[in-house]
């Protein structure tokens, strides 16, 4: 089995990060996380939780310091009272500086938040100010995504989000939009191969989306990467051993995130739910501990491994995680979660390279 040596550093530890289903994206050295739940189906709150990041984070003891956004008004005067509600199961990712939200579970009941295509838009820089922004697309008379949860987004980094499968009030999806935050125009794009599913993770690299994992409503998908190339509205499949060995074993509620290590462009996934509960929603299933990287090139995966006596996070799903990167070297930050004994989890780690 080919592996990779990797370092985990636990950054963050505390009860108001205690949650699970929620989503977090970074901002240069920071890492801002919204969404998720304590109690099941219950939409813990609608803060934004900000981890900073600065160096030394590697030293021992070390420990990043937090802030937070609470419920009130923007302090952009345009914006003042818009405030997106509690929920759970959202996804966000990060278009020039900026971090964008799309739809989630809100409520008792989890019914999708329907916003009418619309997404909320957080700034948190000196040139933006601080606060919420609700993006109306430009036509109201086009076609908007479903509303959904459990969903995966990302983006080309300048202009164009994607937001791709999830849980809509009945059923799976497989569909892909994008969504161009200059026009403020969603276009529906072809939809993905194989089955509908929610807990899928997807990312982007150089012109193309790759997806991986997810749940079926029967099973935890493996095995295969789905790529999408954006020139050409279309997708193909690259399969692999999904045996634990040879590569990652079947998950979902996992991530993909796209990254450089040892100078070559490479996927990372980790953690994620492999059998889920037979309570549903109100229970955790089986979840793995590992780590994986594959070589976007050459498709060959290694497994992540630590020094002996290393510490590592516990296993975990419905986490959130995205990538950081200190003095020009890419690692991920992992925060919270759900834990195989159905405790949320309330740390923050990054594994670094």
């Amino acid at each position: 089995m080919a592996t990779v040596t990797g370092k985990w550093t636990l950054v963050h530890k505390t009860q108001s990060l205690q949650r699970s289903s929620q989503t977090l994206s970074t901002l240069n050295n920071r890492a801002l996380i919204f969404g998720g739940e304590l109690i099941p189906r219950q939409p813990r709150d609608n803060d934004v939780y900000i981890l900073n990041l600065s160096p030394p984070w590697k030293q021992p003891g070390y420990k990043a310091s937090l802030q937070s956004y609470r419920d009130g008004p923007s302090t952009i005067p345009e914006y003042a009272g818009d405030i997106p509600s509690a929920r759970v199961g959202t996804a966000s990712t990060v278009v020039a500086g900026k971090i964008y939200y799309f739809s989630g579970r809100g409520g008792v009941d989890m019914a999708p938040v329907d916003e009418k295509g619309q997404l909320w838009q957080f700034c948190f820089s000196d040139a933006h100010g601080v606060g919420w922004h609700l993006i109306a697309p430009a036509d109201a008379s086009q076609p908007v995504p479903e509303p959904r949860s459990y969903h995966c987004m990302t983006s080309d980094g300048t202009a164009n989000l994607y937001v791709h499968a999830g849980c809509p009030t009945s059923g799976r999806l497989s569909d892909l939009w994008s969504f161009n935050v200059n026009d403020r125009q969603w276009t529906r794009l072809a939809s993905a191969p194989s089955a509908p599913r929610g807990g899928t993770s997807m990312t982007y690299h150089a012109g193309k989306l790759y997806r991986m994992g997810g749940f079926d409503g029967k099973h935890e998908i493996g095995g295969e990467i789905d790529i999408y190339d954006i020139a050409s509205d279309t997708w193909s499949t690259h399969t692999f051993t999904s045996d634990g060995v040879n590569g990652p074993g079947a998950r979902s509620v996992a991530t993909l995130l796209a990254m450089t290590i040892d100078g070559k462009a490479s996927l990372i996934t980790a953690f994620g739910e492999s059998d889920p509960s037979v309570l549903g929603h109100a229970g955790a299933g089986n979840m793995l501990p590992d780590s994986w990287v594959c070589d976007i090139e050459t498709k060959a995966w290694r497994r992540v491994e630590v020094e002996e006596g290393e510490k590592v996070p516990r296993s975990r799903g419905w986490f959130a995680a995205d990538v950081v990167t200190f003095e020009d070297k890419q690692g991920i930050i992992v925060q919270g979660g759900l834990a195989e004994d159905n405790e949320r989890l309330d740390d923050a780690w990054v594994l670094s390279f």
